[in-house]
């Protein structure tokens, strides 16, 4: 299998394997943790992406170096194959199947998680009668168009728009993800905490609207700032505000789907996909046809504060109801 056609036939099926990944973790997080802990437990999920950002180009690109680009594909097959072993020998669906778990500890992740025995799956019809599920689904595609520029775009920006060196573009790239990380952690914690003490709508709320708007303040900043250092510093500023802001929207998915979190975050994660591929596009067009990168920067960072706008009309009380 080579050429274009090949590699098109491997990333789908790709993204097939890999589009069940976060209606898994969800649907994990609402039967092994309590519901007060949503927050905190979805932060190391993003920390673990986050990571994964930072250190896989310090890995990737030496392979690739020295072995020929083939290496990194082997190399990441086996990484996953080696966990899928380890997961299916340990790992249970519910606390109950583990071994070694106290019978307190799971008492209590029973009576306080999301999931619930009396509650039932409810028809794909059913679900997407609910509007917080339809304004979450376009905050998600909103949110996405900067987790993509940040992943795919950013390096390209910084060193043909910015004119940084390889080796500064690296080290900025690096130090973005390791913000990101802080910005995750703080999110979780201060969600966590606001629910509380304000209530889940609040909670919720302050934490996806100030991420997601902060992310697109500041990337509008970098895109009218003459400074390169000004630019790349608030760059990384707004990967922290979108840290912080955008796993509260998979606490809502549980918050509002329970039993059905895995279904709910499955429709918000394909519009999330969309929005990933929108971006892909427009960017290098405008920057085609306009022959600037600064420009697309305006349209992401517009996309973005409409993204935290949305977040005024998520309702995580308004859970999706049985027929």
């Amino acid at each position: 299998m080579v050429g274009l056609a090949g590699l098109l036939i491997v990333r789908f099926l790709f993204g097939i394997g890999e589009s069940g990944t976060y209606p898994n973790i969800l649907l994990v997080v609402s039967r092994w943790f309590p519901a007060g802990e949503t927050g905190r437990v979805l932060t190391w999920v993003g920390i673990g992406s986050q990571i994964g950002s930072a250190i896989a180009p310090l890995i990737i690109v030496p392979l690739a170096v020295a072995y020929g680009w083939r290496m990194p594909f082997f190399v990441n097959a086996a990484v996953g194959v080696v966990w899928v072993l380890i997961c299916y020998g340990w790992f249970r669906d519910f606390p109950g199947g583990m071994k070694n778990i106290s019978l307190p500890e799971r008492q209590l992740i029973e009576t306080n998680s999301r999931f619930s025995t009396a509650h039932r799956l409810v028809p794909w019809k059913i679900i997407f009668r609910n509007p917080t599920l339809w304004a979450l689904m376009l905050m998600y595609f909103c949110c996405q168009w900067s987790n993509y520029f940040f992943v795919a775009w950013m390096p390209v920006y910084l060193q043909e728009g910015r004119h940084f060196s390889e080796n500064e573009m690296k080290m900025i790239t690096f130090i973005l993800f390791v913000v990101g990380i802080i910005g995750f952690l703080a999110g979780g914690f201060v969600g966590d905490a606001l629910v509380k003490r304000r209530g889940l709508t609040f909670g919720r709320r302050f934490v996806g609207l100030t991420g997601l708007g902060l992310c697109g303040v500041l990337i509008f900043f970098a895109a009218i700032s003459p400074d390169p250092v000004v630019a790349a510093t608030c760059l990384i500023g707004a990967n922290f505000g979108f840290s912080f802001g955008v796993m509260v929207s998979y606490a809502v998915c549980t918050d509002i789907g329970r039993n059905n979190a895995g279904t709910v975050t499955g429709a918000m994660n394909f519009f999330g996909q969309m929005g990933a591929f929108t971006l892909s596009v427009v960017f290098g067009k405008m920057v085609d046809s306009l022959h600037n990168f600064d420009y697309p920067l305006f349209l992401v960072a517009g996309v973005m504060i409409t993204g935290g706008l949305l977040w005024l009309a998520i309702d995580p009380m308004r859970q999706i109801k049985e027929i």
